[in-house]
């Protein structure tokens, strides 16, 4: 078996690459040490905003991916519950106000379209929403997909343009030919390939290691309530407050919850978003529960009386400076990587996909892939 490009990791990132490489007309693998979506993109929301950005080069990427999501992919958003909800971010001072309002213009200025709203108009966009909030901002281009579905069916419609995908399949290796990768190594045997893209996730860092390459891909944990089913319409858009910006630009370590709260089709409600650099413990932390049930409650007082059905957790892909790790590796030709993209690699992995696909091929990619490059990091930022 031999390829033009291996996919290292069957996740959206790695499915939407995968899937634009075929358009692209090269010859795919896919090899996944697990199933299908099997790790962070099945813990996730689905997030595809543009609301928690600030200016900057994530911001460029998350509104070309907004592009790639709504025009490439746009014929099968229904296959993944693509629902252009919108975003509600909310503030509980004239302080956070006025920070907002300051985000707001600069994201503007970047094509975002922000909508600025006083105190008396936050109802109307949400009803159940705390009377008590000083005003926030209004983000239509802010939308939420299913991510397994987005990974599942990305990969079915590569594998109809030729892709093959090879899950419990353990990358171990890399061949070379002297420092060049050509290919993997794996129990089920070698897979020849002219290029490698790792898009391990979390685990990036690991499959870049056996290359001999270090990227500061690290694991932070993040926990999702789950209630009971809602009618129809009780919350209406993604809603958070404000300080979740904040806490999504933060290298903190210590555990950090801003509220996050929003409806599905099946009627739950999903309540995040928590942050903590532990590692890959799995143990539930009722500390973090707590926090995001109570700081949930305090936007909506009516959850003070929904249950809660489940919750479950996942590890974001965490950089250092909070930008995807994102292009060619020049320390070991032939290996390239998409990954590190945190809580936004659902959102970005259509528009990473994309550009990943126009640089394998030769071609002048959409957006410069030059502030994502791997060798960025400094020596001391690297695990």
């Amino acid at each position: 078996m031999t390829a033009d490009l291996v996919v290292v990791g069957a996740g959206v990132v790695g499915a939407a690459s995968a899937y634009f490489a075929t358009l692209a007309g090269l010859r795919v693998v896919v090899v996944e040490r697990g199933a299908v979506a099997g790790g962070t993109s099945s813990a996730g929301e689905g997030n595809v905003l543009v609301s928690d950005k600030e200016a900057g080069p994530e911001l460029d990427l998350a509104l070309y991916s907004q592009r790639v999501w709504r025009e490439d992919l746009a014929e099968h958003g229904d296959r993944w519950e693509f629902e252009s909800k919108g975003g509600l971010v909310v503030a509980a001072s004239a302080e956070g106000v006025a920070s907002l309002r300051e985000l707001t213009a600069h994201q503007r200025a970047c094509g975002v379209d922000a909508r600025d709203l006083g105190h008396a108009e936050l109802r109307d966009y949400e009803p159940h929403l705390s009377p008590h909030l000083a005003g926030g901002a209004f983000y239509p281009q802010d939308a939420q997909v299913q991510p397994m579905l987005v990974a599942a069916h990305l990969l079915r419609l590569a594998r109809e343009r030729g892709a093959r995908v090879r899950t419990h399949t353990e990358v171990t290796g890399f061949l070379r030919a002297g420092s060049r990768v050509t290919g993997v190594r794996t129990p089920a045997g070698d897979v020849p390939a002219g290029a490698v893209l790792n898009a391990a996730g979390t685990w990036a860092g690991d499959v870049a290691g056996l290359a001999g390459v270090r990227v500061p891909v690290l694991p932070r944990r993040g926990f999702i309530l789950v209630t009971q089913p809602m009618p129809p319409g009780t919350i209406r858009h993604k809603v958070y407050a404000a300080e979740y910006v904040g806490d999504v630009a933060s290298s903190d370590a210590a555990l950090q919850t801003s509220p996050v709260v929003e409806g599905t089709a099946a009627g739950t409600i999903l309540i995040g978003a928590s942050r903590e650099r532990v590692g890959f413990d799995r143990t539930v932390s009722t500390a973090a529960i707590g926090a995001l049930a109570a700081r949930a409650i305090a936007l909506f007082p009516m959850l003070r009386t929904v249950r809660a059905m489940r919750t479950y957790l996942g590890f974001r892909p965490y950089c250092p400076d909070h930008l995807p790790v994102v292009g060619p590796d020049a320390r070991a030709p032939g290996l390239w990587h998409a990954c590190g993209h945190e809580g936004a690699g659902v959102g970005l992995s259509a528009g990473t996909g994309k550009l990943v696909a126009q640089a394998l091929v030769g071609g002048r990619t959409d957006l410069d892939l030059a502030p994502f490059a791997p060798e960025r990091f400094a020596e001391e930022d690297l695990p």
